[in-house]
């Protein structure tokens, strides 16, 4: 049973995965991971962690983050509950993109997710009053390879649909980018 299309972005690397549910009178069924579909993006793919996000109030935004190598990550992300409003820059050096920022509407309609290469931040804005998202990373979480981007930042000019409600003090303090900024090596 398949149902896994791969959609490439203008980001490379950055894709939307978009599944097809299969349901009857008893409910839905959706495939979340196939590594054998997920091939298309990077063969061998392998995810080592799993963390399940909760967040409350609409308008929280959580983002811009990243790890620097050794322990760059990639991830895939699905909406459980909620909706959220999905952002991912290109913080790889050398990238045509670079500073180029993309989103993708997730649901709980599991209609689709969000692969995020290595050296592209992340994050997202909460469109519901609560929404839960499933992160797999290919790496652990590594608090001194941690980064992050200013979601406010002038050079990305990253069009949130509404106002922030909520920031945490560390996702605050991220600084601007500054012309020292070269990218991330991923």
């Amino acid at each position: 049973m398949g149902g896994m299309t791969i959609h490439p972005t203008p980001i490379a690397g950055l894709c939307e995965i978009r599944h097809a549910a299969f349901g009857d009178a008893r409910g839905r069924f959706t495939r979340l991971f196939c590594e054998q579909e997920l091939a298309a993006i990077r063969p061998g793919l392998h995810f080592t962690q799993i963390n399940l996000s909760q967040t409350h109030g609409r308008g929280t935004l959580r983002g811009m983050h990243y790890q620097v190598p050794p322990t760059a990550e990639a991830k895939l992300v699905h909406c459980l509950r909620g909706r959220v409003f999905d952002v991912a820059v290109d913080a790889r050096a050398g990238s045509p993109t670079f500073l180029h920022w993309h989103a993708i509407e997730l649901s709980e309609d599991g209609k689709n997710a969000v692969f995020i290469p290595e050296g592209v931040a992340h994050g997202f804005q909460t469109l519901s009053e609560e929404a839960w998202l499933l992160y797999m990373h290919t790496t652990p979480w590594t608090p001194d390879c941690e980064a992050g981007l200013r979601h406010d930042d002038p050079r990305l000019s990253i069009d949130w649909p509404l106002p922030v409600a909520t920031l945490s003090v560390r996702d605050r303090g991220y600084p601007l980018i500054d012309d020292a900024f070269t990218g991330v090596v991923a």
